[in-house]
């Protein structure tokens, strides 16, 4: 994979350097490293910097249509479902996940880290997980990166699990109830 340098910046506050794949596709979005710590993040309509004042700037890049897809995260690194466990998602491999996963059950924990009920039925979920090998359980984290997938899926309060079969979401569950997601789970998988 080669890296090329399409920009650099510097100022007092901070410095940015931009690098580009030398064939950059939907498949491999570019991506901006910020020395000194500060977060990067990368997606295939835009590449969001954030400096160490949490000033954002946004650049437009790689304007290209998502058509073929691998279920892959930022910086070409795979995602892969395993059966049994719960598998982290975001903006980036939630869809390709979803439509890979074709007429199966996928149940969606969207949660965020500083959520008490969050962490209080994430073991629970977790034991579903292995208990119901026949779906696929996703989480997540609907944090400031993952913001406009999480509008998108309609949250209103975590956690909020969706319960998808054909790409769609079939049914809602708000709040850490075990008992209504079970039930929820079961009558997706029955219909």
């Amino acid at each position: 994979m080669a890296l090329h340098q399409i920009s650099s910046s510097s100022s007092s506050s901070s410095s940015m350097v931009l690098l580009s794949r030398s064939s950059a596709t939907p498949l491999q979005p570019c991506a901006s490293l910020l020395p000194g710590g500060d977060r990067w993040s990368s997606s295939f309509s835009s590449l969001s910097v954030f400096s160490k004042k949490n000033k954002m700037k946004n650049l437009e890049m790689n304007k290209r249509r998502r058509t073929n897809f691998v279920t892959r995260s930022s910086l070409e690194t795979p995602v892969e479902v395993v059966v049994g466990q719960v598998t982290e998602v975001n903006k980036d491999t939630f869809w390709p996940l979803v439509n890979a996963s074709g007429d199966k059950v996928v149940v969606l924990d969207m949660y965020t880290q500083w959520c008490g009920p969050c962490k209080v039925i994430a073991p629970k979920y977790k034991e579903l997980s292995e208990k119901h090998l026949d779906v696929v359980f996703l989480k997540l984290d609907c944090n400031q990166e993952n913001k406009a997938l999480a509008k998108e899926l309609g949250l209103r309060v975590v956690p909020t699990f969706k319960i998808l079969k054909d790409s769609k979401v079939v049914k809602e569950v708000t709040g850490a109830k075990l008992d209504d997601l079970v039930f929820a789970i079961e009558t997706a998988k029955s219909s």
